[in-house]
């Protein structure tokens, strides 16, 4: 293994020695000066990398392995790399896939760093934070619409295995990166290779490689690699900003494999669990990362993050960590994907720190209070609809029900990133069109359009044309 930075070494170089290897942990003794906390160590002859996480006493270092060990044995000499875990940065890392240590998995050769940064930093002061927001439209109706997401702000993608989380990150990707003149970081951690490889390939199908950094760290490799790739790609999302100023768009999947992969270290190292079985750090873990996710005078980073939900249970305690950390929630139903709603986001559960009178405009915020009371009195009915039936309500409520499966069925969206799948081709849709739709719907302007003319479509003038079309059929 090449180490992506370089120490010469000589007879007088820090050299230690390994005393013991159980998995990825490995002890290191020292006979001369203790590395501190943080430091990068390499297994002389066999090039394994180590990360110093805990003393054990005066002599012996407590190390984390970020490559295989399966060649490392007691006695092997280790050698102290004079600088804690660095990323290599350059420009030329836009257009590349790299691991957490800046090495290329993209089958090209490294590029050339500039400079180098550690990858475990502290977030920007308060007198360097630009706490101004602003909306960022992303073209997808649930989102703009219910929790819009903020400029420089962390947004959370919720939901279990297979109800679109990666399918919602790759069409933001699209959107944004198409709408806008600035740059993305993917982080992938702990996910599957193949999700990764056919990222790459869209993203060069689509010409937007050339504008998007991304660093993998996969679900077969150690937890140290998985834990540190975030690290790794905040770094090259925080040089982007900073020496490129622009604005940075920041895609991590999946934020819960790295608390995973944090809470397999630390049942590794023997530490006592939380009583929720967690590692004890799992807030200041989270909060390592997402504390580093802001805008400056230098640009914006702006986060999109998914979140998987283990067994759609969001009591977990991860997943609450998470959630308490976020700007803007997009929380996924798996009741909305069985019903073929896609995507299936669940408006009355997802929200935004924009939903306020102080952010959006009069018409947008007086939208959103009544598409939820129409979306909630949908759901308070939905016990009496399936004993009594929908023809025992009232006028009124059966109104109100057929203008929520309206609404439902007028957030669905065909996805650029489905395409291939689907065969149906992807819209983007602006906002001030979502909030026209949704306002027609809720005040009974398109009660006479039946629901499922609602299904699959961008706009309110698509639905429109769509029953004009159908009520002027030589059918009929």
């Amino acid at each position: 293994m090449v180490l992506p930075w370089r120490v010469a070494v000589n007879a007088d170089y820090n050299l230690g020695t390994v005393v013991r290897a159980v998995g990825p942990i490995i002890d290191v003794e020292f006979d001369a000066l203790m590395p501190p906390l943080g430091r990068a160590l390499k297994v002389d002859k066999t090039g394994i990398l180590l990360e110093v996480i805990e003393y054990i006493n005066d002599r012996v270092v407590r190390c984390m392995a970020l490559t295989s060990t399966d060649t490392i044995a007691e006695g092997s000499s280790v050698i102290d790399m004079q600088a804690p875990l660095s990323m290599p940065l350059s420009p030329e890392v836009l257009g590349r896939v790299v691991n957490a240590f800046g090495q290329p998995l993209d089958g090209r050769p490294p590029f050339a760093p500039q400079e180098y940064r550690a990858i475990q930093r502290p977030a920007p002061s308060y007198d360097e934070i630009d706490s101004s927001l602003e909306i960022y439209v992303t073209g997808i109706k649930t989102i703009d619409f219910f929790s819009p997401f903020p400029k420089g702000g962390k947004i959370g993608l919720f939901g279990g295995a297979g109800v679109g989380k990666t399918v919602i990150i790759t069409e933001l990707i699209h959107n944004i990166i198409s709408s806008i003149e600035g740059l993305s970081v993917f982080i992938g951690v702990g996910e599957r290779t193949r999700e990764g490889h056919e990222l790459v390939e869209e993203l060069r199908e689509k010409d937007l490689l050339k504008n998007v950094s991304l660093i993998y760290g996969q679900m077969n490799e150690t937890p140290g690699v998985r834990f540190r790739a975030a690290h790794a790609g905040l770094t090259v999302a925080e040089y982007l900003r900073d020496t490129m100023k622009k604005d940075i768009l920041l895609f991590i999947d999946n934020v819960f494999r790295y608390a995973q992969a944090g809470n397999e270290i630390s049942t590794i190292l023997g530490r006592m669990p939380s009583d929720t079985g967690y590692q004890p750090t799992l807030g200041q873990e989270i909060g390592q990362i997402e504390e580093r996710i802001v805008s400056t005078k230098h640009g914006a980073i702006t986060s999109a993050q998914a979140v998987y939900v283990p067994a759609d249970d969001f009591t977990d305690p991860a997943v609450e960590a998470i959630l308490n950390k976020l700007d803007a929630s997009v929380i996924l139903s798996r009741d909305l994907a069985r019903m073929r709603i896609y995507p299936a986001i669940d408006p009355l559960r997802s929200n935004s720190v924009l939903v306020s009178k102080k952010y959006l405009s009069e018409e947008h915020f007086e939208t959103i209070q009544m598409a939820r009371q129409t979306l909630e009195r949908n759901e308070e009915l939905k016990s009496i609809i399936s004993v009594l039936g929908k023809d025992e309500l009232s006028q009124e409520d059966r109104q109100s029900v057929d203008r929520a499966e309206r609404l439902i069925k007028f957030f669905t969206q065909p996805f650029y990133s489905s395409e291939n799948y689907t065969g149906t081709k992807g819209v983007f849709v602006k906002l001030e069109d979502t909030v026209k739709g949704v306002r027609k719907i809720v005040t009974g302007e398109v009660d006479k359009i039946p629901p499922e003319f609602f299904y699959m479509k961008g706009t309110i003038e698509e639905v429109e044309a769509a029953w004009q079309q159908k009520t002027n059929s030589p059918s009929r």
